[in-house]
């Protein structure tokens, strides 16, 4: 097949073009653009005579108007400043620094990580209250706080709270030679805790027609109870005692054995003291021994990294790992055991089932009409094994409003400390992202998406 050399001349220039004999009009000015850039609907092409012999084309035709700027430039991640993050994000909230008040910050974002907590929050008035003035000044202000704070993805300014606070215990005032002193967290979510339960809160109706429960939230929700054995090592004879003791935490003791988060709160639940023995006569030693008997739905663990030397308190640096999911049955009473492990044993082997079922749709994910038709139904499968595991749920665990039913936990919230002494160092807030396995940092003002 033969081809024709020709001359295109447009807008004053020469282009060499070669055609082909049976190029079309239109694979012509598809040349033709590949060399001008003037469109192909834009081109008006002219020659001598009805057929193309000759060696010289002329072209019209002018060149579209080239793509302008856009007038909002593209923004990146690295380029946003704090507040377009947290706008782009949709970040919740984050609380201004007023000078040392990170451990509260730190505190009221880790409380604020319990949804029923600010639903009890917002139906409280403080009038059937039995505590004084300032702790249902606490509620108050912490209430309309979280309110503020829905209402905005900047910062909120916790000042009225602070002010507050510091009325209430006046701890959190102190003072040194460079201003208001650092506080320890521990003792900010304690004081919190004790204010809210004594001016109590109460837990909101689910509906219309339901009636109010007894109990502040605190003691529904987040209030455990201890069966406390005390048994004489010196004269077996004597009889045990066996009282209840209430408590908001659980205690993780470090030692230099402690590596892991449950060997730590084993420790602190079986220990050796000293008192008085009524058929002795005399101090001897006795074995005390707590196991749970109620768990509340939101387990709070601190761990005791502090001590006490000379002056102030200093930190144990030791390395504790805990886990992103607890099972605390060995810490429960026998009696509480035998009523959490029926659905406790069910939803690990669902676990199990699942974790399984992940790998293998992995394997399988080439096919998409598959994993559509999967979908569907692990849908009728999720309702079904829900029905099935409330069936498993113990009669009388169900009826307390706020109880655990299965010993187990998921991790929804950590409170850190950075630094050598409680008086020192910088508290952060981090909150698993609800239905989600990324987690958000709240460093004061700065809160970030942490996957």
């Amino acid at each position: 097949m033969s081809s024709i050399k020709v001359v295109v001349t447009w807008s004053g220039k020469n282009f060499d073009l070669e055609i082909e004999e049976d190029d079309s009009v239109d694979s012509i000015k598809a040349k033709m653009y590949s060399l001008t850039s003037v469109e192909p609907d834009r081109q008006r092409l002219l020659f001598k005579g009805r057929i193309l012999t000759g060696s010289k084309l002329m072209m019209m035709g002018t060149i579209g108007e080239l793509p302008t700027e856009p007038k909002e430039r593209t923004l990146f991640y690295e380029d946003m400043t704090d507040k377009q993050l947290a706008e782009t994000l949709k970040l919740p909230s984050g609380l201004e620094n007023l000078g040392n008040t990170c451990y509260m910050n730190a505190t009221l974002q880790c409380l604020r990580a319990i949804p029923e907590l600010q639903e009890s929050l917002n139906s409280f008035t403080g009038r059937e209250s039995d505590a004084n003035i300032l702790q249902r000044n606490l509620t108050t202000s912490l209430r309309d706080l979280y309110h503020q704070m829905d209402q905005t993805t900047g910062p909120s300014s916790p000042q009225i709270f602070l002010q507050v606070l510091r009325s209430a215990f006046p701890q959190f005032a102190q003072r040194n030679a460079h201003g208001f002193m650092q506080q320890d967290a521990d003792e900010c979510w304690s004081q919190i805790i004790t204010s809210l339960n004594q001016a109590n809160v109460a837990i909101p109706k689910q509906d219309s027609n339901s009636s109010s429960i007894e109990g502040s939230f605190i003691d529904r929700y987040m209030k455990g109870e201890f069966t406390s054995t005390l048994k004489c090592l010196e004269d077996p004879e004597e009889a045990e005692v066996v009282t209840k003791e209430e408590f908001f935490t659980l205690k993780c003791h470090i030692t230099v054995q402690t590596n892991f988060m449950q060997n730590g709160i084993m420790q602190g639940l079986d220990e050796k003291i000293e008192k008085n023995s009524p058929t002795l006569g005399r101090m001897a030693t006795y074995s005390k021994s707590l196991r749970v008997n109620r768990l509340p739905a939101y387990l709070t663990v601190q761990f005791v990294r502090f001590y006490w030397k000379t002056d102030r308190n200093i930190k144990i640096l030791r390395k504790v790992k805990f886990p992103m999911e607890l099972d605390v049955t060995d810490i429960c009473t026998d009696e509480l055991k035998n009523k959490t492990l029926p659905l406790r044993n069910s939803l690990l082997e669902l676990e199990k089932e699942r974790a399984s079922s992940k790998r293998k749709a992995k394997l399988a994910a080439n096919d998409i009409n598959q994993n559509t038709t999967d979908s569907k139904n692990d849908e009728t499968t999720n309702v079904e094994e829900l029905e099935k595991l409330k069936k498993l749920i113990d009669p009388e665990l169900a009826k307390d409003v706020g109880a655990n039913v299965s010993g187990l936990y998921d991790l929804c919230a950590a409170l850190t400390h950075i630094g050598r002494s409680t008086d020192s160092g910088h508290y952060i807030g981090w909150v698993r992202k609800e239905n989600s396995d990324d987690w958000i940092k709240y460093d004061d003002e700065k809160v970030s998406i942490i996957a």
